[in-house]
């Protein structure tokens, strides 16, 4: 084996985690793709010899990347705000995965927490990540952003709250999010505006993210009887063509039209009622889907 054939060997071992941070970093699996293979080139270039810690180092690198591709995503949103722009979703089509599946998907980031991680400063995003998420120290995370251990600390601080403050803490139990799920969408189909309403959370919040398409639906929604009525008076012809899927390790469906995924749709589940319902009919983001299953 030559020292480029080792070296390609041990990056692999590490390739789990280094998606798993850049996935959180940048709400997008093909970004986060392009992150990693970025920390693949990097660690080519450099003297690995020299690196006492490969998975350590590898981590900032890839969180290095990460960093800049935010900054130049949020630099051009200020230039072209858009409307609701959200996660592009991981999805797994079979619900019945076996129990070694299910372990894994219930270690994957929710869209409604991906989304509050979208609205903090890249800076706050990147300490709450590698703090938060993956036990990285804030003297490693200061060297990142340039500034003291303090001021790293304080930045996961205010995330931490911000994150606390505006993610709902989603019921675990995917069996009842299935069955709340199920009726929603058996609601929708037959335009049961009663029936949905047993389901919503009085304070619901509906996203739709759909790119540059003209919206079939307002792009954002509150309150169970507003996202009740729009999705009994737009959102009916849809409904008979989702089929259940698991979205981010959560509850959710896939809306086929000729056999193509039109839209993909992530429900959150908290205190037994749909508190978030997020759609994503970009077809940007559904042709660079991540599906398993």
């Amino acid at each position: 084996m030559t020292d480029r054939e080792w070296l390609a060997e041990a990056f692999e071992q590490h390739r789990a985690r280094l998606q798993g941070v850049a996935y959180r970093m940048l709400s997008s699996m093909s970004e986060a793709e392009d992150a990693v293979q970025e920390s693949w080139m990097r660690l080519d270039r450099a003297d690995a010899d020299s690196v006492d810690d490969l998975g350590a180092w590898l981590t900032v690198v890839v969180a290095r990347v990460c960093l800049d591709m935010l900054r130049a995503r949020r630099s051009r949103r200020e230039f072209d705000p858009g409307g609701v722009s959200l996660p592009e979703p991981i999805v797994v089509t079979d619900p019945d995965d076996g129990p070694e599946e299910a372990a894994e998907l219930a270690d994957s980031v929710g869209l409604a927490l991906l989304v509050v991680l979208d609205s903090l400063t890249p800076a706050e995003r990147l300490a709450f990540v590698l703090h938060d998420m993956f036990a990285v120290s804030y003297e490693e995370i200061a060297g990142i952003v340039d500034r003291s251990p303090a001021a790293a600390r304080q930045l996961a601080s205010r995330a931490r709250r911000r994150v606390q403050g505006e993610a709902p803490k989603p019921d675990a139990d995917l069996r009842l999010q299935r069955k709340l799920v199920d009726a929603f969408l058996a609601a929708a189909r037959g335009g049961d505006f009663e029936g949905l309403l047993a389901v919503l959370d009085p304070d619901v919040v509906f996203r739709a993210d759909v790119g540059k398409l003209a919206p079939r639906f307002r792009t954002k929604l509150h309150g169970a009887e507003a996202v009740a009525r729009e999705l009994i008076e737009r959102g009916a012809p849809f409904a008979p063509l989702a089929t259940p899927a698991i979205v981010n390790g959560a509850a959710g469906a896939v809306v086929r039209v000729a056999g193509r995924p039109f839209s993909v749709v992530s429900f959150t589940v908290a205190r037994r009622r749909i508190v978030e319902i997020d759609i994503v009919v970009d077809p940007e983001k559904l042709r660079a889907l991540s599906v398993q299953g």
